[in-house]
Order: C-alpha cells, then structure tokens, then sequence
C-alpha cells in the first residue's frame, strides 16, 4: 500500500483490488497559495489559505485517481473539499464514497456518490470499511462546526488503515486506536482553533497520548497548511525524538509517499 500526503488533510491512497489499481483521493482542497479565505479573524496572523502551494508532483499524482473518498465537507469545509476539488472529480466523473448527510449535498454539485451505509463496518473493494465519527470541537464552537466522521479500511493483503478526519481525541477515536489497532493512523496534530473556544482537532500532546494507545505507526497531518493551525512539523519530530518513537511517528512533507507493508509493519520512504 502506498500512502502519499499531498498538503494538508489531502492525501492519495493507493493499492490494488482485482489486479486493478486504486487511487482513492481523501479530502481533496486543490486550491492554490492563498485562494481561499483566512481562517483566522483578529490579530496579526491572518493569512489568506492555504498557506503553501501544491507539491510538485500533485499534477502527476491526481492522475492516479479513480475513487474519491470525504470525511466531511459542509458548513464551510473547504480545506477538506474546496471548488477546485469538486471541479476535479466532478470533470473525471470520480465516484466518491461519503457519509449519508453528505450524500444530497455533494450529489447537488454534480459529484458521482457512492454514499456509505451509516457507520456500521461494510463491504469495501473486497475487505471492509468502518465509519469511526469525530467531535470537531466542544462547546460552543463545537455546535458551528461540521464533525463528519473517520474511517477505519481493513482490505485483504493490505495493512489496515486509520483516517481519522477532524476530530479532538475522543472515546471512539481511543477505541479505534485501542482495539481496532490500525497498522496505520492518519491523524491531524496541527492543534487547530479559531479567535474564540478551544481546539477543534488534535495536536502534539495527543498525538503524543495516541502512540500510548497503539502499537501501530501513526502519520501526521494537518500541519503548515491553515492559518489556524499552529502546530509545526518541527514539533511533531521533536516529540518523536523525545519518545523514541521517530520510526512509529511519520511527519510528511508535501508530496512525500510512504509505501507500507503489513508483516512486519514497516514504512518505505521517498
């Protein structure tokens, strides 16, 4: 399995099901530097984002898609599903698999769903999908945002994989961690918040709390990408270094692969 992280949420996944490739293409924001609004509203450090462009490579790896797979994407989500996203699996006729809500909404844009049967765990290109739900913020800022939901892919020959989608490190993500036991969990760690209320996704110190709750490898996202996530890949390696767990905690650049196989769990670089 070949996992790469293209910027932000956005990452391709890929592997084969019938001796076809798959390229299912997660929460695709494929705007350019400083095409969408600022996250952030007071203060000195509002930035129009996102906040770097594309890799290079982006281009050539969006020809590799053929699904599409969102954890959310409503209530002004466009760093999980921007215009030019849509425009891309809308004009490649990409079938994309979501969640019930989201079903009517993106099928309202003209996007081909392939909507998931609720969050219970279902057929999968021959394995099995299982939606895990998010809390995307507490409190009063939890109640503004859209909290979508994770999934954890279990497919036949493959190592197991963890897309958590925004969340805060809650109960059934613990449980996912804990006793679905993902060879591999993709996790935002860039501590993301608004001008008022609490964070609305991990950061460092859960993701540091995460590598307790699982032997697997976990690979950080949501870093260098928004204006309101302050979080850095510097942190991250550094908290990798202090654990001794710089083999078990991937902080990707944009563009960089991962190709991962299951026995023993191991990570090929680019």
């Amino acid at each position: 399995m070949k996992l790469t992280h293209i910027r932000n949420a956005t990452l391709l996944l890929e592997f084969e099901h019938q001796n076809q490739p798959v390229g299912l293409l997660i929460d695709p924001m494929l705007a350019g530097l400083g095409a969408l609004p600022t996250l952030k509203w007071f203060g000195g450090r509002r930035r129009r984002n996102p906040l770097v462009e594309l890799p290079p490579t982006a281009q050539a790896l969006l020809g590799h898609v053929t699904h599409a797979l969102i954890t959310h994407c409503q209530r002004g989500h466009f760093d999980h599903l921007d215009s030019k996203g849509r425009r891309f699996l809308r004009e490649h006729a990409t079938p994309v698999f979501c969640m019930p809500r989201d079903d009517a909404f993106l099928r309202g844009t003209g996007l081909l769903t392939q909507c998931l049967d609720g969050a219970k765990a279902q057929a999968f290109f021959g394995g099995r999908i299982t939606p895990v739900p998010c809390l995307h913020g507490r409190g009063m800022v939890g109640k503004l945002m859209e909290h979508g939901h994770g999934y954890f892919i279990d497919l036949p020959g493959e190592p197991t994989v963890y897309i958590a989608g925004d969340t805060l490190l809650t109960e059934p993500v613990r449980h996912a961690l804990t006793v679905l036991q993902p060879d591999i969990a993709v996790l935002p760690a860039g501590g993301a918040r608004f001008d008022l209320g609490g964070d609305i996704i991990m950061g460092p110190t859960d993701i540091g709390a995460a590598l307790q709750l699982t032997s697997g490898i976990i690979v950080a996202n949501h870093l260098e990408a928004l204006d309101h996530c302050p979080a850095t890949r510097a942190e991250l390696l550094h908290l990798a270094q202090t654990m001794g767990e710089h083999k078990r905690l991937l902080v990707p650049a944009d563009g960089q692969f991962y190709i991962f196989s299951t026995s023993p769990r191991s990570a090929i670089s680019s």
